[in-house]
């Protein structure tokens, strides 16, 4: 079947400008222009525009999508059980917050006490939900998936003498790195008490450590400008300067 522009927007729920937006920026061409000028879609950009939905709903931007889907490699069924995986873990995820939620209400209600735990719970979930929002596909690239759901079960277990801990430890690191900025000494003692601190935060969240994983990440810090903007927004050069202290402190420089 074939589709107009109009009729494919009203299928897809999408805009007839998102679509021509897509044609603009080549992520998503029509097979043919007809006799009266009117983009023609036929099943295969139907089933690209499936996937490029998938990957949006994700949180992935099109840049990122646009080389994903137009690499020799691309593998569309692989990315469809990828799309499948991700999904059945954001429902578990809501599926417990959802649950955390109605025992608060029930508990604000009266009618259920609710431990310090289970009211913890629902937190330690936001962290992961606003974590796989914010650097999801990132981390996932860079580390595997594996990897991230091991760090997500820890963080699950936390105690909430662990948040604490992990809470306070952050604030200190933010203390020590302001600091150990104005020297301009990434080797300085302060810089690397920095560095020092900035493991110890990790290892709260990672199942094992590596000096190649830890130098890897203060790479990602400069080269994603999410990463970037977080630690620069009070201190311009913030994350370059955690970036070469951490180099120094695991003597490894990717």
């Amino acid at each position: 079947m074939e589709y107009t522009v109009q009729k494919l927007g009203k299928l897809a729920g999408i805009s007839t400008r998102t679509l021509r937006y897509y044609d603009e920026i080549g992520i998503l061409k029509p097979a043919r222009i007809n006799s009266s000028g009117y983009r023609i879609y036929g099943q295969e950009e139907v089933d690209r525009l499936q996937q490029i939905l998938f990957y949006r709903e994700l949180g992935v931007d099109l840049d990122s999508i646009k080389n994903l889907m137009t690499t020799p490699s691309f593998d569309g069924a692989a990315a469809l059980k990828e799309h499948h995986e991700k999904l059945l873990e954001r429902r578990a995820q809501l599926n417990l917050l959802i649950a955390n939620v109605e025992k608060t209400i029930h508990a604000t209600e009266g009618r259920i006490k609710m431990s310090d735990k289970e009211k913890f719970e629902g937190f330690k979930q936001k962290m992961i939900d606003d974590n796989e929002k914010k650097y999801g596909k990132e981390i996932r690239e860079k580390y595997g998936i594996d990897v991230v759901k091991q760090s997500n079960a820890k963080v699950m277990n936390m105690t909430e003498e662990d948040h604490k801990k992990v809470t306070g430890l952050e604030q200190k690191l933010k203390e020590t790195l302001a600091k150990a900025f104005t020297t301009g000494d990434p080797a300085g003692e302060l810089a690397q008490q920095a560095a020092d601190l900035h493991k110890q935060w990790l290892t709260f969240y990672w199942t094992s450590y590596s000096k190649e994983a830890h130098a890897g990440l203060a790479q990602m810090y400069v080269e994603d400008e999410r990463f970037k903007a977080y630690y620069d927004k009070e201190q311009p050069g913030l994350a370059e300067f955690l970036r070469d202290a951490i180099y120094i402190y695991t003597g490894i420089k990717n």
